[in-house]
């Protein structure tokens, strides 16, 4: 699974994320979803979320 779509994104999840300070490079934060800020179904970029850490990003990998 990308994490492009809303419904494979759960909280308690663990998952990488690139943060927007990362984008250019694609580095890869590994943590656990607390929130998920996008509120449509699916995005291309992937969905967005905060993880326990708060950190902010898009999905690129579901563990």
């Amino acid at each position: 699974m990308d994490g492009q779509n809303r419904s494979d994104v759960t909280v308690g999840l663990e998952v990488g994320i690139v943060l927007k300070q990362h984008q250019s490079s694609g580095k890869i934060t590994e943590g656990i979803v607390k929130d998920i800020l996008t509120k449509s179904m699916n995005h291309p970029h992937g969905i967005k979320v905060r993880l326990t850490t708060g950190e902010v990003g898009r999905v690129k990998t579901i563990f």
